[in-house]
């Protein structure tokens, strides 16, 4: 009956199904990346793991922050993450004005949209994820990363690096259909996790 019913989901359910199915235990670490307010943050901090949550857009931040102050073994960051690390510019959409904290899951440090606007950025400390992940001296049970296009750079280095393999699960969110600047680098880590036959990458999160 489970498999039929996993027939009529998207794959984009099925990965948000999967994650939820992962069991986390007080001795585990979560990465959430892209955190903003933690919907998902709340998901996996339920069980005392360690979690690390990154979320460059102070707006959202702000609201991350307050919700898991009071929770020791929830790290919110207020930092991006990359491929290596330094500071960058982070672009807000056009409107974000009107309801910054409703418009920060646009944000983005790539300009990839037409709805973001380039006159309205803040420069934003950025961490290198793979050291980050390197520098914990321990395997991340779970990882989820939606970071707005730069997830192509960072998956590179995640899997060429081979600290993909210190990492039991990861959900990330492509862009490349939203914006097709981004598919070539995006049909290169694919063919990447095909040639290395990496299993443990989900690229269907939304």
């Amino acid at each position: 009956m489970f498999k039929n019913l996993m027939k009529t989901k998207t794959p984009e359910e099925i990965a948000e199904i999967q994650f939820k199915r992962v069991k986390l235990k007080k001795t585990d670490i979560a990465i959430d990346c892209g955190a903003n307010v933690g919907k998902y943050t709340k998901h996996l901090s339920k069980n005392k793991a360690t979690i690390y949550a990154f979320e460059p857009n102070p707006y959202a931040f702000g609201i991350l922050h307050e919700r898991y102050k009071d929770k020791p073994n929830v790290h919110c960051i207020n930092k991006g993450v990359m491929d290596e690390a330094g500071k960058m510019k982070l672009y807000l959409r056009k409107n974000s004005a009107e309801n910054p904290v409703y418009w920060s899951t646009s944000s983005s440090f790539l300009t990839i949209s037409k709805n973001l606007d380039y006159e309205s950025n803040l420069e934003i400390e950025l961490v290198d994820l793979c050291q980050f992940i390197e520098s914990l001296n321990c395997q991340v049970k779970i990882l989820k990363m939606d970071v707005e296009g730069a997830e192509n750079k960072i998956l590179k280095k995640l899997i060429n690096t081979g600290v993909i393999s210190k990492i039991d699960y990861v959900f990330v969110e492509m862009h490349d259909n939203w914006f097709p600047g981004l598919k070539p680098e995006a049909d290169e880590i694919r063919d990447l996790i095909k040639t290395k036959q990496i299993k443990n990458i989900n690229l269907d999160w939304k």
